[in-house]
């Protein structure tokens, strides 16, 4: 699938939930509860153990899902990811060897970006949509004043973003949200219900924007 393509759908869901967990089974409950709850973007972090099996096994499972590795931290980590099946790549901060090999395999890369020069650099590679990371150091009107010298610019939020702020991240400019342990917490006691709940609440929430 091209890249621009991804980006469509990724777009047009507004909403990228972040997988974490201390091991396979818990994420996987995790993300099929958030499947449950109507996600159709999730991002697979390289922080569980056995995570790029984990990659691999959803992505061939759930066909209809776009999942995506985050906490990828070099390029390596991300040619693996990508063998395993990764829709999208995602990094907490910008790794240019990284956003070369995205660009060469037509995957979407999302870097973590806290400054103008940071998203600037970017840019420069290629990178189609900056994460602003972590989004709770900041407020929404940090994307309002980035468009002003820089309207052209894509920016996803991710961090700190709760059911009463998603709207105003929306109103100022972010193209997406990412978000994790706002939905996810629960899963850390077993509580995969209320992980499914909060998706539909949160799928509501953007798609409401």
């Amino acid at each position: 699938m091209q890249t621009y393509h991804l980006l469509d759908q990724m777009l047009e869901g507004k909403l990228v939930i972040v997988i974490r967990g201390s091991n396979v089974t818990i994420a996987r409950k995790t993300a099929e509860a958030c499947m449950r709850g109507g996600a159709k973007t999730l991002e697979i972090t390289f922080t569980i153990p056995g995570a790029s099996e984990l990659l691999k096994e959803m992505t061939e499972r759930y066909n209809n899902i776009l999942f995506g590795a985050g906490t990828v931290l070099d390029a390596q980590t991300a040619s693996l990811a990508i063998t395993a099946g990764a829709n999208f790549i995602v990094s907490p901060g910008f790794d240019k060897e990284t956003a070369k090999l995205c660009n060469q395999y037509g995957i979407p890369y999302f870097p973590g970006c806290m400054t103008v020069n940071e998203i600037l650099y970017a840019l420069q590679y290629g990178v189609s949509v900056v994460k602003l990371f972590p989004g709770d150091a900041f407020s929404p009107n940090f994307i309002k004043s980035i468009h002003g010298p820089l309207p052209h610019v894509n920016i996803m939020p991710t961090g700190g973003i709760t059911l009463d702020n998603v709207g105003e991240w929306f109103e100022k400019g972010a193209v997406m949200v990412g978000i994790g342990g706002e939905i996810t917490r629960p899963s850390k006691n077993g509580e995969f219900e209320k992980v499914e709940a909060l998706t539909r609440s949160f799928q509501k929430a953007v798609q409401e924007v």
